[in-house]
């Protein structure tokens, strides 16, 4: 495949770099399959290029009719290479598109060091000082690719970092060389997966970015604000606390999949474990190749000489190197602590060699070693290793990341329906009002009984809810109180969702004493309910409200550091009500939230539920965190990194370790704003106008979203029928599965789809309509009403994109996605739907709604281009658009053939092939 890219970004060597993969792809085409195939793939090339030229509009149509002309002709055969092509081809423009981002993203917009000279180091070190930075990495299901694939794909990308300038050089045709044959491997190399993930998959999938991204980025991060700090507060450099950590909830996130279980939690507790202690052993085993001093040259501490001889090694070779003896027992003891937790005996050789208690007892050892150094000469030995082993101790502990559980509130309520039954409390609490649910619970509550008995036997869901408590009791005291922190609960809707938890924690020993006035109570598991849809972010203030006010609650509280946090739901707030007005009622209630905190002792952190796509609440993490209300970040936030972003953002070092810096410098910048104290301010500094305006902006586009997705008949039939969501629910591509209700026609309905699979097959069908739909009919009639006013008002709106952060956000979000919109594409899919006045009733309002919103952004940036603030993405974006084209008219075709019968396997696999290309070309659409 030629590289000839149009609408490249100025960057010699990115070109360079996407030449290279290129030609090196056409010859694998070429070697493997043959030069006729090889001149499908090239006339395919040709005739999509073509499609996308700058011709006049009937030149531009009749090209792109030649290129589907084309496509249709093709045989299975051959469509199933151009799909293998294209799809590669997206692949590997990925890697040159992160090697063109890790070169040139410096000093930007997220950079640390930039943001860091901006502040005020005092202020800094107190901000820090009680801080919670958490990234929570998810297992939604929008990563398609197989870990095999991602591995080569690193090696690709390793190999064209280190490529050398000068191709005439010996090392440069040796890397070339080996960059061919890693192409090649990924040409051989199956990028479907043949059968469905397991929960076991996704967490040993999650884990490997620690060894190739994390653990070096975190320390270096960490590293970075030390040595900051000491610059700059050199008499009084503070120590800072383990601030930034790490969150999972793979293994723990129970609701809607059911292979997850109290097996699993504890499964994920040992695979955290085993990386972080291996990780542990490969720092002693390097140190102790570095301290290699010897007391014969320099004295070391009597704590030290004691540890050295208590090691195993008894070699007159090291006899008088003290540091590294010692850092063999403590190997040693690090190794018994890993089978400790394990569950299993270690080796005896008439030794007894204690495990650890704790990662405290663990650092007090190493802290020997330290205090020894720094007495005797030896400070700049310290650092980096020693020093960065000691902080990731602090971070990582031996539970690596904490991992929160997750579970709907109606299996809660399900689970306590039966204990309260079999215990003889009341026969029917599903049958009953809330205001009753609530005031059974807090009497539960006040009482110390336990309802659960060892002699009744219960259902197999309740036994197996129950079990998962149990479970997290005993990880929590054998991995310590971090390894799970977090309860998450989906859908909350009421106080009593709260309540249940409670007690369930009560039944399985993670909570004591009594909730009551004048009682003291604790519970080990910090609640976090989690607000999706818009009534239920509209109602979320009430229920805290009442929540901080329970009797007795101030005590659990103080057991919580005087923290409480609360989930905000991106994904499913967007599907409910459209992408305007989930972030307008998101931002709602992030400021009525804060300020109903403010009138407590308690501190609010928010959970931000985002996604990978901005139908999700995806977009730049810094930017996103800037635009929260002012006052709600407050040094304290966590955020879930979904599906396919985690790839995107964290399998490059570089790139990972800026994105993990991006997050922490917004949260400086967002929580020092206001000089350090925008935690005692109300989160309402905001022009009454601005606000006024985009509350009305927002009902508009409510009714408009709603009129189409949930009042337009047959629209769930039409979604089936018009992208690829039937193939999509086929996809090995997560152990959760794809809906809550039927899939089955005429019962099918939105309410039931999740949201990750609605917006991932808008995103295939080059719709992407969760990202942008309701916002043109809202702008449109607000700028309509009027004709006298209809100039203040675009300046206005032009206003409020200059000045607040949030709508800048929103406004630069939606014309990322709408970029990515291609109307005559999404037509080829809407002919998949046989039932033609319920096409055209659907695709006709979309249609309408698509031109009214890209005028509305046209106003807005006063600029036909959606990215006229960001052309090096748009030209990124729009350069992938020639090498999509195939894919997606393939995908129809394909589609179009086995829905009308045809049923060679060979079908199903190129489908779910191209949409794995899409995937890999659009990034973030999940």
């Amino acid at each position: 495949m030629n590289a000839a890219v149009r609408s490249a970004p100025p960057d010699a060597q990115f070109l360079e770099d996407l030449r290279l993969l290129s030609e090196m792809l056409g010859d694998v085409v070429r070697d493997q399959d043959g030069e006729q195939q090889f001149a499908v793939v090239e006339a395919v090339r040709q005739a999509a290029l073509a499609s996308r030229q700058e011709y006049d509009g009937e030149s531009s149509a009749l090209a792109s009719a030649n290129l589907a002309a084309l496509l249709q002709v093709l045989s299975l055969d051959q469509a199933i290479g151009v799909v293998r092509s294209f799809s590669y081809f997206s692949h590997l423009a990925n890697i040159a598109e992160d090697k063109h981002r890790a070169h040139h993203e410096e000093r930007g917009a997220g950079d640390l060091g930039a943001c860091l000279d901006g502040l005020d180091p005092a202020a800094v070190a107190a901000g820090l000082r009680d801080a919670l930075i958490m990234p929570v990495l998810t297992a939604h299901p929008t990563e398609v690719q197989r870990k095999a694939v991602l591995d080569t794909e690193s090696a690709i990308a390793r190999l064209l970092a280190e490529l050398p300038g000068q191709p005439g050089q010996e090392t440069c045709r040796k890397r070339r060389q080996a960059l061919q044959a890693r192409i090649t491997g990924l040409w051989q190399t199956r990028m479907l997966r043949t059968s469905r993930l397991t929960v076991v998959d996704e967490i040993a999938n999650s884990l490997t970015y620690y060894p190739t991204t994390f653990f070096d980025a975190i320390l270096a991060m960490y590293r970075r604000i030390d040595e900051w700090l000491a610059a700059e507060l050199p008499d009084e450099t503070p120590a800072l606390p383990a601030f930034f950590r790490m969150g999972t909830w793979i293994g723990g996130d129970r609701d809607g999949n059911p292979n997850i279980n109290a097996d699993t939690l504890r499964q994920a507790a040992k695979m955290h474990a085993s990386v972080i202690f291996a990780w542990y052993q490969r720092q002693l085993t390097d140190l102790g190749g570095e301290l290699t001093v010897s007391s014969l040259l320099v004295p070391a501490s009597d704590a030290l000489v004691r540890m050295a001889e208590q090691a195993a090694d008894s070699s007159p070779h090291r006899h008088d190197e003290l540091y590294r003896r010692a850092l063999g027992y403590i190997a040693e003891r690090l190794a018994a602590t890993e089978l400790r937790l394990a569950g299993e005996a270690p080796a005896r050789d008439g030794r007894i060699v204690l495990p650890y208690a704790s990662p405290e007892d663990f650092a007090s050892d190493l802290e020997v070693l330290r205090a020894s150094l720094l007495a005797n000469k030896g400070d700049s030995l310290t650092r980096p290793r020693l020093a960065d082993l000691c902080r990731a101790i602090e971070v990582f502990g031996f539970h690596l990341a904490s991992i929160d559980l997750r579970q709907s509130s109606d299996v809660h309520a399900a689970t306590v329906a039966e204990l309260l039954h079999a215990a003889g409390v009341h026969d029917d609490y599903g049958a009953l009002d809330e205001a009753a649910r609530q005031a059974l619970l807090l009497d539960e509550l006040a009482r110390p009984r336990l309802l659960r008995s060892p002699f009744r036997d219960y259902s197999p869901k309740t036994r197996s809810e129950l079990a998962v408590f149990d479970a997290a009791r005993e990880i929590r005291a054998a991995y310590g109180a971090n390894s799970i922190r977090h309860y998450i609960i989906s859908h909350t809707e009421t106080l009593s969702d709260l309540l249940e938890v409670m007690l369930l924690q009560r039944e399985c020993g993670l909570f004591q004493g009594r909730l009551a006035a004048g009682q003291a109570a604790q519970m080990e598991l910090m609640i976090v309910p989690l607000f999706e849809t818009i009534d239920d972010l509209r109602n979320a203030t009430a229920i805290m409200g009442d929540f901080l006010r329970l009797p007795g609650i101030d005590s659990v509280f103080a057991r919580q550091g005087g923290l409480q946090e609360v989930m905000l739901g991106y994904s499913d707030s967007n599907k409910d009500g459209g992408y305007l007005t989930s972030q307008w009622e998101l931002y709602q209630a992030e400021i009525a939230l804060q300020n109903l905190f403010l009138g407590y002792p308690v501190r609010l952190r928010l959970f931000h539920g985002r996604g990978g796509s901005v139908g999700r609440g995806g977009g730049p993490t810094y930017q996103a965190i800037l635009a929260q209300p002012p006052g709600t970040v407050n040094g304290q936030i966590r955020l879930t990194e979904q599906g396919e972003t985690i790839q995107t953002k964290f399998a490059n070092g570089k790139i990972g370790q800026r994105n993990l810096e991006a997050v922490v410098a917004a949260t400086l910048a967002a929580t020092l704003a206001s000089g350090g104290e925008a935690a005692s301010q109300p989160a309402d500094a905001l022009p009454e106008a601005f606000a006024t305006t985009l509350h009305t902006l927002s009902e508009r586009a409510f009714r408009a979203y709603r009129a189409l997705v949930y009042e337009t008949p047959d629209f769930a039939e039409f979604f089936f029928h018009a992208t690829p969501i039937a193939e999509i629910a086929e996809l090995n591509i997560g152990s959760r599965p794809t809906s809550r209700g039927h899939l089955e026609a005429g019962k099918r309905r939105i309410e039931d789809l999740r949201a990750i699979p609605w917006v991932f097959s808008w995103a295939q069908s080059r719709i992407l309509l969760p990202g942008w739909y309701g916002f043109g009919s809202a702008i449109g009639q607000w700028l309509s009403e009027d004709a006298t006013q209809r100039s203040d008002r675009v300046a206005q709106l032009r206003a409020m994109y200059a000045q607040w952060p949030f709508f800048a956000n929103l406004v630069d979000n939606m014309a990322m996605v709408l970029i990515k919109v291609d109307p005559a594409v999404a037509e080829r899919y809407t002919e998949l739907d046989p039932d033609q006045a319920r096409r055209q009733r659907a695709w006709g309002a979309i249609q309408k709604e698509l031109s009214r919103t890209r005028m509305a952004l046209s106003e807005i940036l006063d600029s036909p281009r959606p990215l006229v603030n960001n052309p090096i993405l748009a030209s990124a974006i729009e350069r992938r658009f020639a090498y999509l084209d195939p894919l997606n008219h393939l995908q129809v075709e394909l589609i179009r053939r086995r829905r009308v019968g045809a049923v060679d396997p060979r079908i199903r696999t190129s489908i779910h092939l191209s949409i794995n290309g899409v995937a890999a070309g659009l990034r973030n659409t999940g």
